[in-house]
């Protein structure tokens, strides 16, 4: 099993990586995917989840984001409150790791491991996957309460972006009302900074489908509605990459 491409080791956008200046026009991306794997795992989304149809163009438009993102070095920044915190942890955790595929080490990395240290260096080796880059930001309690009792908590977000974000990396905002006000401030931090944002959400979509690039917005009004259609669209999206980035 080997990685498909090697930014991923790099970690560096290469010179000229694409901007986020436009808005994505999500008309045609399905049409757009190749790769047989990624197709099917959207197809069954929606076989499993017929409600969801309605939001095929934006989760099909947020797979291309988020591909092209990794395949130029970016990395994805994710936020939300609540539940929407706790499952912005899970998507790190199937992004950092194997999903449903093992990610063995390049035999290079392998090799420089066991010469470095024959012992741990074959544990290493053996235990060790390929992730694709991404960080939470629920998970810097010192900083978002320091920044909550010095500043002002509802900023904590964008003061994480602002450190950790680049240009063409993507915020990816979870909100089920979209009008999270830390999210709001995150999300405009990110535009300034020139990244793209990524919005999960439910309802009408509030002041999210203001700022985000792609805005999914999931067809319930009920809270709990929302979150239960967040988690198969969030699981389909790290399906795919894991299918395009890992063979």
């Amino acid at each position: 099993m080997s990685m498909k491409r090697k930014v991923i080791l790099s970690g560096r956008r290469p010179q000229g990586g694409k901007s986020s200046d436009s808005i994505i026009d999500i008309s045609g991306y399905t049409k757009k995917m190749t790769d047989k794997n990624a197709v099917d795992f959207l197809d069954d989304l929606f076989s499993r989840y017929p409600a969801l149809e309605a939001v095929r163009g934006e989760v099909a438009a947020a797979f291309e984001m988020l591909r092209v993102n990794f395949e130029n070095g970016g990395k994805a920044i994710i936020g939300g409150n609540g539940g929407s915190a706790a499952d912005a942890e899970h998507i790190v955790g199937e992004l950092m790791k194997g999903f449903v595929r093992k990610r063995p080490l390049p035999e290079a990395l392998k090799d420089r491991l066991i010469s470095m240290d024959p012992k741990k260096g074959v544990a290493l080796a053996s235990s060790l996957q390929l992730g694709l880059p991404a960080i939470a930001l629920t998970s810097h309690p010192a900083l978002a309460t320091a920044f909550l009792n010095d500043v002002n908590g509802e900023m904590a977000y964008a003061q994480q972006l602002l450190a950790l974000g680049e240009p063409g990396d993507v915020f990816w905002a979870i909100s089920t009302s979209g009008n999270a006000r830390n999210l709001e401030y995150a999300m405009l931090a990110a535009k300034a900074m020139g990244m793209q944002v990524l919005g999960l959400t439910g309802k009408d979509g509030g002041v999210m489908k203001k700022y985000a690039d792609v805005c999914i917005v999931a067809p319930a009004m009920e809270t709990y509605q929302i979150q239960e259609m967040h988690l198969p669209i969030y699981h389909t999206l790290c399906l795919m990459l894991e299918s395009v980035f890992f063979d």
